[in-house]
């Protein structure tokens, strides 16, 4: 039975809160659980379901196919709202960088390629810009920030040459947002690394210095100095 259907429960993609889901109707048709759509042969069979969020009112719709009386999937597939499942990013992300890393996610399964393409990108702007790696080639940029990475993530930073084939298409390591074939498993991997790198450039350092104000504060308020500023 498909997740988002009438009396159904599950939580809303739109707005993240878990609701039992409610009838969508089309105009002059009643509800739309469970239309279907044939093709002229009737070798074909869309199934076409759809749900409304109680809570903030958006639709959501789902499609099954069938080919004659064979499933072709055993799961639904979204058709609206689109969406990713990977984790949200980071508040502490900036946006532009963020925005990169979401429209990854959200293409990864309609487009490895594209994704694959997109996350290169923006790991070369996290590298330039967070881990100061002003290197024209994203294999050299990787290089230079490897010595700087913690063990478990300067191996997985380095795998994305290997995975990426970049031996064999050098055009991914000197133009890294051009649409290009990719490798099993490579679109993925990439994300995997930028949530990495994330957490390393962005998340961590905000918490230390959050950590650090709140300790000031308290200093301060004890009427004592507050830490010394560490100096490069």
């Amino acid at each position: 039975m498909p997740k988002y259907v009438n009396r159904s429960r599950g939580r809303c993609p739109h707005c993240l809160t878990t609701v039992r889901f409610e009838h969508a109707t089309l105009s002059g048709a009643g509800s739309i659980d469970g239309r279907e759509v044939h093709s002229a042969s009737g070798k074909e069979t869309v199934i076409l379901t759809g749900a409304s969020c109680p809570e903030c009112g958006r639709l959501i719709f789902t499609i099954e196919t069938t080919r004659g009386t064979e499933r072709v999937s055993d799961e639904e597939h979204v058709l609206w709202p689109l969406q990713s499942t990977r984790l949200p990013v980071p508040k502490e992300v900036p946006q532009h960088i963020a925005a990169d890393y979401e429209e990854a996610a959200l293409v990864l399964n309609l487009s490895p390629e594209a994704s694959a393409a997109l996350s290169r990108r923006c790991l070369q702007t996290v590298l330039r810009e967070a881990g100061n790696a002003d290197q024209y080639h994203l294999s050299k940029q990787i290089e230079a920030v490897i010595p700087t990475l913690p063990t478990y993530i300067a191996e997985n930073i380095d795998a994305i040459r290997n995975i990426g084939n970049f031996a064999a298409h050098p055009i991914k390591d000197e133009h890294t947002g051009v649409i290009i074939k990719v490798e099993p498993g490579e679109a993925e991997w990439n994300l995997d690394v930028l949530d990495q790198l994330f957490d390393f450039y962005y998340v961590q350092p905000a918490l230390a210095q959050k950590k650090r104000d709140d300790l000031n504060a308290k200093l301060q308020a004890a009427g004592k100095p507050p830490m010394k500023a560490h100096r490069n």
